[in-house]
């Protein structure tokens, strides 16, 4: 019965006999402390305006412009990689030679699909080599550089359909159109392999380049290929 009793008490009965001394103070104030802001809170785009994000990625994408028109060895171009500037060249060349296939009868002219699906189709696989050989840089950076260095081909394009338009013969046009494709094919090697030759290994950067060389090789014959139009002047027989 006793053990019956204590077990039937309260478990913390002898509490209610403590007290508190008034000598002892109980006041104060509870303050957190307040850090600094870091910096990746101050360079957070949350908060910031539409326009102002809109115009500072533009400006990324024409700076990255400006280093595949003067390629040099500058790591901006795969540290701040983006795919804005590609989409952007991908969907112009594209629409350029669906223009070029809607306006000539040619049955076997590149559709806007077929070029979009080329493009991206053939930079994965010249990345997905690259990682193959061994390369440094991310999958990510390789599509960057291949996507901006397609920039000089569709200045080409463009100045193609404006010597299809005002050569009055159609051997001189040929001429003009080989020698800018040619130029500006030069060009994209040579700004692509300027970002990607380093990040190979030395014995192997022969086997990452062929690729990269058959790449603008395509577009470029391409461009040459479905750029001839109507040589014909309106009113001319």
């Amino acid at each position: 019965m006793a053990e019956a009793e204590e077990s039937a008490k309260p478990l913390f009965a002898g509490l209610s006999d403590v007290s508190i001394s008034e000598d002892i103070p109980v006041e104060g104030e509870i303050t957190v402390p307040v850090g600094t802001r870091s910096q990746d809170e101050d360079s957070s785009t949350l908060d910031e305006p539409v326009k102002e994000t809109i115009m500072r990625d533009l400006k990324a994408v024409g700076k990255k412009f400006v280093h595949v028109m003067y390629p040099r060895k500058n790591s901006a171009l795969l540290r701040d990689w983006d795919l804005w500037g590609p989409l952007i060249l991908c969907v112009t060349l594209a629409l350029l030679l669906q223009g070029e296939s809607a306006d000539s009868k040619e049955e076997g002219a590149p559709q806007f699909a077929e070029v979009f699906v080329i493009i991206w189709f053939g930079a994965v696989i010249i990345t997905l080599n690259s990682k193959l050989l061994g390369g440094t840089i991310s999958f990510f950076q390789s599509l960057c550089v291949l996507g901006y260095c397609i920039l000089p081909l569709t200045v080409a394009m463009l100045v193609c359909k404006l010597v299809v338009l005002l050569a009055n013969s159609a051997v001189v046009g040929l001429i003009i159109r080989l020698v800018v494709v040619a130029a500006m094919f030069a060009w994209s090697m040579f700004a692509s392999t300027a970002f990607l030759a380093d990040s190979q290994p030395p014995n192997r950067k022969a086997l990452a380049i062929y690729p990269i060389f058959l790449f603008y090789f395509v577009i470029s014959w391409m461009i040459l290929a479905f750029t001839t139009g109507s040589a014909q002047k309106p009113g001319k027989n």
